[in-house]
């Protein structure tokens, strides 16, 4: 009997994970080809044999996804796995249609990708890029070395630059290779003390982590699924973008199945919005704890800000496929009075001068991207180039750590708070349920 041809639709991470959960070892389909999309320089790569197992001594080759319709038709497609995240309902039932309408099944997977680990888990997903999980992240963390437990942080892959099975990092000097986006998720862990795994085969990331931690963090990617299966779940959702948690892939999931729900941005919200995501928990996931949490900004230098032009960098990801115009370092732009914010697109050069052209919806800011070597130099050019009297910089990693910044900076950081300790408290109490020792 033949097999089952299938193309899985992905962005460097949830799709390598599919395949290796699903498709590695199943004799009834072949995987003729994976499609890349969002992230840049991952198409016409190929994945490696060493991780794609002895039914494909060739590895597997990635495709842009612009190129679907075809691909269907020459590589004699039978099924397209959707594999990526942060997609509104819309987008998917357009890419849904477009393999449909070409001759293939499409298809949607959940819960059987999660891998069951020996220790708990404790996952921190979200319902769009932005919404503050990595600072929620780092609390959870946090809680749980407060009550004396080993936690390890295993880390969405980001395999931008080579396709590693499993990386530690626990030291500063362990991210000396990396992309900016993949130092923005590990910088703050390590600096907290916590070590962060991650890697493209998430089975043998997750034995390692079981021999070293008590407790295991999982610290999702957009607003992805967890790939480990958690005893707790929890899910930030934006208070600036109420009703996205209804009408974003798979945000939407994550949001149902959550037992613990953060509505974080409440300082930065109306009480209207902050209401309508009450409300909207309580008609899909009413067993759900929900709690409102503050996302504070401090900056390191406000004087540099206060009457002067500023350049404002902010979070790569959270500006494109996130969708937000601006984040933190507007708000610190307007908190301590910048005489203007300065439009970085007549400055911005290559892959950044085409990304805000592409990404219309972002307005003075710049997002810092650098997926790779030859971007973050053009980062650095287009900030250099840009007229302005400072640059205030809202990335999770300070950027004037990799590159050479020619004016006076000033870095803004964001962190969670928890009114009251009371995410902490509903932490505690569901460890307490689970067994786990606190």
């Amino acid at each position: 009997m033949s097999r089952e041809r299938v193309l899985i639709l992905g962005a460097a991470g949830r799709d390598f994970h599919n395949f290796n959960v699903l498709y590695r070892s199943d004799t009834e389909h072949h995987v003729v080809g994976f499609t890349a999309a969002q992230i840049p320089n991952i198409a016409f790569r190929v994945y490696p044999p060493e991780l794609s197992g002895p039914l494909y001594p060739d590895g597997i080759p990635i495709f842009p996804e612009s190129d679907l319709d075809r691909l269907i038709g020459e590589l004699d497609v039978d099924r397209c796995v959707l594999s990526y995240s942060d997609l509104s309902n819309q987008e998917v039932m357009e890419i849904a249609s477009r393999v449909i309408s070409c001759g293939a099944d499409f298809e949607l997977v959940g819960k059987r990708t999660m891998i069951r680990s020996s220790k708990p888990v404790v996952a921190v997903c979200a319902v769009r890029t932005g919404a503050g999980k990595s600072q929620t992240t780092r609390y959870v963390a946090d809680v749980l070395r407060s009550l004396h437990l080993k936690p390890a942080v295993i880390r969405h892959p980001m395999p931008y630059r080579d396709f590693r099975a499993v990386q530690r990092f626990s030291a500063p000097e362990d991210l000396d290779p990396l992309s900016i986006e993949e130092r923005e998720e590990y910088e703050s862990h390590i600096m907290n003390g916590t070590v962060v795994y991650s890697g493209v085969d998430c089975e043998r990331v997750l034995r390692e982590v079981e021999n070293e931690a008590d407790i295991i963090v999982w610290d999702g990617g957009n607003n992805d699924l967890p790939f480990v299966r958690p005893d707790l779940w929890v899910t930030v959702a934006d208070a600036m973008r109420p009703g996205h948690e209804l009408t974003y892939y798979p945000g939407s999931i994550n949001f149902r199945c959550a037992d613990i729900i953060v509505i974080n941005k409440v300082n930065s919200a109306s009480e209207d919005d902050v209401a309508i995501i009450e409300r909207n928990a309580a008609r899909l996931n009413p067993r759900a704890k929900v709690f409102r949490a503050a996302s504070a900004i401090s900056v390191e230098n406000p004087d540099l800000i206060t009457g002067r032009r500023v350049l404002v960098i902010e979070d790569g990801p959270t500006l494109t496929h996130g969708g937000m115009p601006s984040g933190a370092g507007r708000i610190a732009a307007e908190m301590y009075s910048a005489a203007e914010v300065v439009d970085p697109r007549p400055f911005a050069v290559g892959s950044i001068r085409e990304t805000l052209e592409r990404y219309g919806h972002i307005k003075d800011a710049l997002p810092a991207l650098g997926y790779y070597p030859e971007q973050m130099k053009e980062l650095e050019e287009s900030i250099n180039r840009c007229d302005c009297d400072a640059v205030v910089i809202a990335t999770p990693v300070d950027l004037r750590r990799v590159m050479s910044i020619n004016k006076p900076s000033t870095s803004v950081r964001y962190e969670l708070i928890d009114p009251e300790n009371m995410l902490a408290d509903a932490i505690r109490k569901h460890l307490n349920r689970m067994g786990v020792p606190v």
